[in-house]
């Protein structure tokens, strides 16, 4: 028995800290996280309610720039009597997602990091800043930058005809827009993960760049309310700027490389 014990390998260092989670365990682990994200954007939702209307003023910001550049009445119209009250429940909800978007991707890494190894885990605060400061850029990206181009280019093909917006339908379109923006705004974050498991490389990439490129158009002239190139290149012009950046990403974290890296600097 001696014997056998020594011609056992030693144990890799690099395990150390990796937790074996059944399928169960899994699921458990999720439905205590989407509790707590849950929980957290309930409590941002109560405390932005008190603000809706201020918040709401920010929110038709974009449609009132339009709708005065083309000389329009700058008013939206409700339908429905409940309208009003959905639209706000709408805009607290959204601003309450924002808001605790930091407590919501703490509780991903949570759910992620028992399959990580303990050198991995020191990530958890650059996942936790980049994660937030990506989806609050693409928010603001899509306030600042595609909405209002969207919105300009609408009105204006249509300005022969009188307009009568409703908010429900304008606050829909204003949430898809914010939130798929900062969800696509993650995607250097979903490379970062492929590549420290060894999923994708820097390489494979960069050789398919420009199927990427076109994979990116497409997707950007499907998510775009408009039909027009200019908008489909604003929604494409960030992607391929976050691809080309998850390019670097995947460069440096991707375990070949690290393994290169570290073999480089022993020599």
């Amino acid at each position: 028995m001696p014997e056998m014990a020594a011609e056992l390998p030693p144990a890799d260092e690099s395990h150390d800290g990796l937790t074996a989670m059944s399928f169960l365990d899994h699921l458990e682990e999720l439905r205590r996280r989407l509790i707590y994200s849950i929980i957290a954007v309930t409590v941002g939702f109560f405390a932005c309610w008190n603000f809706h209307e201020f918040i709401f003023s920010f929110v038709q910001r974009p449609i009132m720039d339009a709708l005065r550049h083309n000389g329009m009445a700058e008013k939206l119209v409700y339908l429905n009597p409940t309208e009003p009250f959905n639209l706000y429940l709408k805009v607290a909800a959204l601003a309450g997602l924002f808001v605790t978007s930091p407590i919501v991707l703490y509780q991903v890494w949570m759910f992620i990091s028992p399959g990580l190894y303990r050198n991995e885990k020191r990530y958890v605060f650059p996942f936790m800043f980049s994660t937030v400061l990506l989806f609050l850029s693409g928010g603001l990206f899509a306030y600042k930058m595609v909405y209002p181009a969207a919105l300009t280019f609408l009105i204006d093909y249509g300005k022969q005809f009188q307009p009568m917006i409703t908010i429900g339908e304008y606050t829909d379109l204003f949430l898809t827009i914010m939130i798929g923006m900062g969800v696509i705004f993650e995607l250097p974050i979903l490379v970062f993960f492929l590549s420290l498991m060894g999923i994708v490389t820097a390489g494979w990439m960069w050789r398919n760049l420009r199927y990427s490129i076109l994979v990116i158009f497409i997707i950007a002239a499907i998510i775009t309310p408009t039909t027009d190139i200019l908008n489909m290149c604003i929604f494409a012009a960030p992607m391929v700027a976050l691809y080309i950046l998850s390019i670097g990403i995947a460069f440096l974290v991707h375990p070949k490389q690290c393994q290169a890296r570290q073999a480089r600097k022993d020599r």
